[in-house]
């Protein structure tokens, strides 16, 4: 599975990769788990407002740091 972490350097940004980050571990996910930071790459997805999170290449939340079960639901756990 891959994550995709869509975000500049931002607070919100950074508490939504250590959200999924902490769900993909204590979940056994094998996943890799990647930051975009460039706006135009961000931009592909459609995306205006981040945080968004990305599994395999599908954008799955945005505009806003998701709880715990919102990342197990969008990884399908």
């Amino acid at each position: 599975m891959e994550i995709k972490i869509l975000g500049t350097d931002c607070a919100k940004c950074k508490t939504t990769q250590m959200i999924v980050e902490k769900v993909v571990a204590e979940n056994g996910v094998d996943a890799q788990i990647s930051k975009v930071e460039d706006i135009m790459d961000i931009m592909k997805y459609n995306v205006i407002a981040t945080p968004a999170v990305v599994v395999n290449e599908v954008v799955k939340i945005k505009g806003r740091v998701p709880s715990e079960s919102e990342v197990k639901q969008a990884l399908g756990l």
